[in-house]
């Protein structure tokens, strides 16, 4: 499995039990037994954690599947000059795919904590704290007590079908790629899976048939989630998988015209560090390349090149 699906995992894993806003940064403890440092940022000043520009801090490493998606957010909601980020190594230094740097933050917050120091992490200048370690409550903070007036990436009516999308991208693409593609799996279990991440992409791909994003005509959360699963799938989980296979996968055109264009505009792919996540893949995956590795679907490269174009227009 690699490093880049391993946190992706890991970070769903931990984060199974829901929280409204809170007052303080807490921690809950997972069914693997590392706690996940959970608080929110509320809407005013009774809640603790409330919205000020320059308290907080985003730490994040760009080859890292939901650091992405947070770097993306926060670049499509303009808070560079609200929210400051700084950006991690693409190879984790510190034991477990942590972070030597978050090793601090981490045990000022949740004192001899038994998990590694990992991002993505949301951090308070004022207490020396961790607020959240949570992918999707940072998302959604960024969104709802950040975002202002601008673009709206959670509407609500549109929320539970925001979170559909995610599950459906975390279950049957991300977790269906990596058994299809791990070594040594019989040929039944290696058809479910594909089958499973197929039938997934064929939705997709009928989603897309009448729409330029997702949802419609405006970018949100799902477009955010879709994108960052898409180039997981690509430049990660490809290499473990036949050629066949990935020729299947390819044959999904409005699916992959859609992830060409949305890494071209330059809050996605002024984001994407190809050679940091096939850095990060390599120095952690224990699987087998298998021929799939020299079929590429998009060219990220040229992709996220006109984005940079763009970002600096």
């Amino acid at each position: 499995m690699s490093a880049t699906s391993q946190t992706t995992t890991s970070q769903t894993t931990t984060s199974q039990t829901t929280t409204s806003h809170t007052t303080t940064s807490h921690t809950v403890t997972s069914q693997t037994g590392v706690p996940s440092l959970r608080g929110r940022i509320g809407c005013d000043v009774r809640s603790g954690h409330y919205a000020v520009p320059h308290r907080y801090r985003l730490h994040l490493s760009l080859s890292c599947p939901d650091c992405l998606s947070i770097a993306i957010t926060h670049s499509l909601l303009d808070l560079g000059d609200v929210l400051p980020v700084t950006l991690l190594p693409a190879v984790p230094d510190g034991p477990g795919a942590g972070y030597a740097a978050l090793r601090p933050l981490y045990e000022a917050s949740s004192h001899q904590h038994p998990g590694p120091a990992a991002a993505p992490v949301l951090s308070d200048g004022w207490t020396g704290r961790i607020v959240s370690t949570h992918t999707r409550d940072i998302l959604r903070d960024l969104a709802g007590q950040f975002g202002g007036d601008g673009l709206d990436l959670y509407p609500h009516p549109a929320r539970n079908e925001i979170e559909a999308v995610a599950r459906l991208c975390e279950r049957n693409i991300n977790e269906a790629a990596q058994h299809a593609g791990r070594h040594g799996i019989d040929s039944t279990a290696h058809e479910t899976a594909l089958g499973t991440l197929l039938g997934a992409l064929d939705s997709l791909e009928q989603r897309l048939a009448d729409r330029d994003h997702l949802l419609g005509g405006e970018l949100t959360a799902a477009d955010v989630q879709l994108w960052v699963t898409l180039v997981q799938l690509d430049t990660v989980h490809r290499w473990h998988l036949d050629a066949a296979a990935v020729h299947r996968i390819a044959d999904h055109p409005r699916l992959w015209s859609y992830a060409r264009r949305l890494a071209a505009h330059p809050a996605f792919g002024s984001h994407l560090d190809l050679d940091g996540i096939a850095r990060r893949h390599h120095a952690r995956c224990q699987g087998q390349e298998a021929a799939g590795a020299a079929v590429q679907i998009v060219d990220w490269t040229a992709s996220s090149a006109a984005a940079l174009r763009s970002s600096r227009r």
